[in-house]
């Protein structure tokens, strides 16, 4: 069974604003403040992959989330009824949509909570956190679930965080790559 609590706020108890709470190997609440749940599927992309939830995502995350209390009231959403807290997972919209853009037509309120991939994951800290506290946090997550790096770096757009951040793509992509070969990564498989 998942230990989870809340605080009045709708934060996970116990826990800072830039703690990562891992929920087994293949899910974690990746960021505290802007309450995202980031889920893990693969260890390699292609640029031209697709960046959506897969069925074992989830599956995984509807599992993870129901031992803590959550019940599936639609396909995308997640109602925790005791603590007034709902996840959802926001929907994928086309083929070749910026998934900087995730979020954008699924709306949530403070206390509640999306579910993303690790890419998508990254984006929302690029576009959330100053420079530095992004690249802290963006290295932090590849460590633990790898992102489609290429992917993210063909979404950035002509403004300044994403200017700001181009620079690092490289730098972001060697952390990859090293916690990649290394354990516990390197024997990870795919959801299924």
């Amino acid at each position: 069974m998942m230990e989870l609590t809340f605080d009045n706020a709708g934060h996970v108890a116990g826990s800072a604003p830039d703690d990562v709470v891992h929920f087994g190997h293949y899910m974690m609440l990746a960021d505290a403040r802007m309450n995202l749940f980031s889920v893990f599927d693969d260890l390699k992309y292609d640029r031209s992959d697709v960046d959506m939830m897969s069925p074992g995502m989830r599956r995984h995350a509807i599992q993870k989330l129901g031992e803590a209390g959550f019940k599936q009231v639609s396909g995308r959403v997640l109602h925790n009824a005791a603590e007034d807290i709902s996840c959802h997972i926001p929907k994928f919209h086309a083929l070749g949509s910026s998934p900087f853009d995730i979020t954008r037509y699924t709306p949530k309120r403070a206390r509640d909570y999306y579910i993303l991939t690790p890419t998508q994951t990254a984006c929302q800290i690029i576009d959330g956190y100053e420079l530095e506290e992004a690249v802290t946090k963006l290295e932090a997550l590849v460590k633990q679930q790898p992102v489609n790096v290429f992917k993210l770096r063909d979404y950035l757009e002509d403004r300044d965080a994403h200017r700001a951040f181009t620079p690092l793509v490289g730098h972001l992509m060697a952390v990859q790559k090293e916690a990649v070969a290394s354990e516990p990564l390197q024997r990870r498989r795919a959801l299924s």
